[in-house]
């Protein structure tokens, strides 16, 4: 069994829960249309990970956009680039996926994913490989009236201003695994040099455990049974933008604790959404 079928459940189901977590207080200002962000992953001081986001959203709906490669010593043993996007509308104080779409090639292999919502429960439109030929099925009655993972981070990031805290728990259903993110807030930390790459200052931290529910993987052993911890540093270093994480730190099985940091955060727009 290969490293990123590791990393790449744990990088999603992070994504999700640590965009939970907002600051105390939101920054004042308009607020930017959409925010790119851009981290390294890295293990035992090495870079393994490359990061490319961007969030888009306003009163009507949200989209969001994630792009990651493998990069260094993850790369010598694996290679894997990912392009996963979702978009949907606010709907009753809840966030209501239209579509979440993810497609890429791990070790050479194309994989993809996608899903449309119908009345708020995902339908799978597309699954590559089948997902008979790795790991169990999640029911529909299991993965309904879940969302997919980017959109959870829509909808968390939509709450912050009035939470405040990371204390809450979501599932998320990806196509392939059905999980449940637990969080709790830590405190305020100042970050120091070399701590949050690009970012000095204040953040929110916040403590979180992931635990895969179902569709475990043929085979798959202990690990995928057990919950995940992980830590997230967050702050708003765009003026006027919302919360994101500076910081990051979860556990793999393979290259043990990969570290994401902030490398670069701006506003500016974001392209027609694929169909």
């Amino acid at each position: 069994m290969g490293t990123m079928h590791k990393i790449l459940p744990a990088a999603a189901l992070l994504a999700a829960l640590l965009l939970r977590c907002g600051m105390a207080e939101a920054q004042p200002g308009p607020q930017p249309a959409t925010v790119h962000m851009s981290y390294t992953g890295t293990a035992y001081g090495l870079s393994v990970l490359a990061v490319e986001a961007a969030l888009a959203t306003d009163a009507t709906g949200y989209r969001v956009d994630v792009n990651f490669h493998t990069v260094g010593l993850l790369s010598m043993f694996v290679t894997a680039e990912f392009h996963s996007t979702t978009w949907g509308v606010w709907r009753g104080g809840r966030a209501e996926p239209e579509r979440f779409w993810s497609w890429g090639h791990l070790r050479g292999a194309p994989r993809e994913t996608l899903i449309d919502y119908r009345d708020g429960d995902p339908v799978l439109r597309r699954m590559v490989p089948a997902n008979a030929a790795e790991r169990d099925e999640v029911s529909p009655a299991e993965r309904n009236h879940t969302v997919d993972t980017l959109t959870a981070i829509a909808f968390l990031l939509h709450r912050v201003a009035d939470a405040g805290v990371c204390d809450g728990r979501e599932r998320v259903f990806d196509g392939r695994r059905l999980s449940e993110i637990d969080a709790h807030t830590v405190g305020q930390v100042m970050t120091t040099g070399g701590m949050a790459g690009t970012y000095l200052g204040a953040t929110l931290l916040c403590d979180f455990t992931g635990q895969q529910l179902a569709g475990f993987r043929h085979n798959g052993g202990d690990w995928q049974l057990q919950p995940h911890n992980g830590h997230a540093w967050l702050a708003s270093p765009v003026p006027g933008g919302p919360p994101i994480p500076v910081r990051l730190v979860f556990d793999t099985r393979w290259v043990g604790g990969i570290v994401m940091t902030l490398t670069d955060a701006a506003a500016g727009p974001l392209p027609a959404a694929p169909r």
